[in-house]
Parts: C-alpha cells; sequence; structure tokens
C-alpha cells in the first residue's frame, strides 16, 4: 500500500490546495484530521472516500447530514466540540484551581469548530461562577503576547485546533513563562511539559478510523458507515509542572488520571 502524506503548519490556507492535490492523485480514500481538513477534502471531491479522525461536530459544521445516516462519499470518528471545552473548564476550576475566578481561552477565529468550542466553555464557566475571556491568535507568533497582556487571569485553556496542535511545545512554554495553570486538549501537550490534558484518546480515534479506511478498500460505502463517537478518553497529569506552578494534585484525581508524567 503506497501512502500520499499532506500538511501544514497549523495555518488553514493551503488546505483546499492540499486536498486537490490529493484528489488529482487519483488516491483511493483520504483520511483527514481536523475539520479544516475535512470540509477541504469535502470541497474537494464528491467521489472519492473520505474518512475523518477526531472532527467537532461534522453535522453542525455540514461535513454530514446526520451521525447515524452520513450519505455522500464522508464518514469517520467525531468528537462533540462544545462538550468537550466545557469538561476542560470544569476540571481545571474543580480539581486543579479551586480558586479560579478568571480564566482566559486562547481561540482561533478561523477555525471552522472554534464558535462552538467558546460557547461551551462560557456555557460551563457560567454554571461554574467563572468569568472567562476569550483571547483571539492569529498565528503562532501571537502566543507570548497574548498571554503578557492578560491580567488578573487564574488559570488557561485553548480552542483545540490545529494551530495550536501543531505548535503545542511553543503555547506550553509561553504558559509557563506566564506561571498559568492550563488545561490541554491532548497528551502530546503534557509530554511537552504542560501541567494536564483531558480529551479523546487519539490513538484510539485513529484505529477505530483505520478500520472505516480497511471496510471503503474492501468494498465499503462510506454512506452506509454510521460516523462514531469516542468511547476513550484520557486524563494525564505532569507533577513536575504541578510543583512549579505550587499546585497540589488532589488524591481523588490521582486515582482518576490515565497516565502520570513525572
Amino acid at each position: 500500500m503506497a501512502w500520499e502524506f499532506r500538511s501544514t503548519d497549523g495555518s488553514l490556507d493551503q488546505l483546499p490546495q492540499l486536498a486537490a492535490e490529493l484528489v488529482q492523485l487519483r488516491v483511493d480514500v483520504i483520511l483527514a484530521s481536523a475539520s479544516s481538513a475535512a470540509l477541504a477534502a469535502k470541497r474537494a471531491t464528491t467521489s472519492v472516500p473520505i474518512v475523518f479522525a477526531g472532527v467537532y461536530a461534522p453535522v453542525e459544521i455540514g461535513l454530514v447530514p446526520s451521525l447515524g445516516h452520513p450519505g455522500g462519499n464522508i464518514t469517520g470518528v467525531a468528537i462533540n466540540a462544545a462538550d468537550m471545552a466545557g469538561k476542560r473548564l470544569q476540571l481545571l476550576k474543580e480539581q486543579l484551581v479551586p480558586t479560579l475566578k478568571r480564566a482566559a481561552m486562547l481561540t482561533h477565529p478561523p477555525h471552522p469548530t472554534n464558535a462552538m468550542q467558546l460557547q461551551g466553555a462560557e456555557a460551563a464557566a457560567r454554571t461554574l461562577g467563572v468569568e472567562l475571556e476569550a483571547v483571539p491568535v492569529r498565528g503562532v507568533d501571537d502566543f507570548d503576547s497574548s498571554l503578557k497582556a492578560l491580567r488578573g487571569i487564574d488559570g488557561l485553556l485553548h480552542a483545540d485546533t490545529p494551530l495550536f496542535t501543531t505548535h503545542r511545545a511553543r503555547l506550553v512554554e509561553a504558559a509557563a513563562r506566564s506561571r498559568l495553570p492550563a488545561i490541554y486538549a491532548l497528551k502530546g501537550y503534557v509530554d511537552a511539559g504542560g501541567l494536564v490534558s483531558y480529551g479523546a484518546d487519539l490513538p484510539d480515534l485513529y484505529r477505530r478510523a483505520a478500520t472505516y479506511v480497511d471496510k471503503i478498500l474492501q468494498g465499503a460505502k462510506p454512506a452506509d458507515l454510521p460516523v462514531e463517537q469516542p468511547t476513550k478518553f484520557e486524563l494525564v497529569i505532569n507533577l513536575k509542572t504541578a510543583k512549579a506552578l505550587g499546585l497540589t494534585i488532589p488524591p481523588s484525581l490521582l486515582q482518576r488520571v490515565d497516565q502520570v508524567i513525572e
């Protein structure tokens, strides 16, 4: 089996061209990671089968008409955007920073699910009695300046978008320089020195997406394969970072974590 791999630096502008390249190569199936990549692939072809992995809110952004009956040439594994953002803020407030009064959320407005993720965090903030400030970020060079401009912020979270994921090491470093307790979407951030992450188990999502790719290569039609949702989630904590921030991790939380990095 031959693979053709295309990626960007987290920006969205190149995606249409990259998707068109794959279609021109007459690949048998396209595997798309992130909502923006899946949308670019869908716009590039109505005939080449597309499988997406870890995409937020595929119905709301117009990828498929429904999860049970995706129709067309696209299916995959989805995530509830608003729900995950809210749960991260809840975890930050209730387990890690009980004194949290004001939090900031770094956002990437061009991303198609950015607004939904922000709405989920805002809804959770209202329930938790936390003031949430949205901080738009256009590019990686904005990380430090955006965080330095914050005043009176007790904690940090971010929209789960390719910009932040691609440059996670720089985001983690910027948060450390600002001495802000931060919760991230993926384990890779904690591996890079971030405090804590909570989200869908990414390797499991890709294994399930690979199963769909295999079925399609064996003759199945994407329209007949319902969009699946995550069944495994992982919570990862970096104790070294917690100590550097002067945080005490409750024993009850340590009993729940899937991995502790020391």
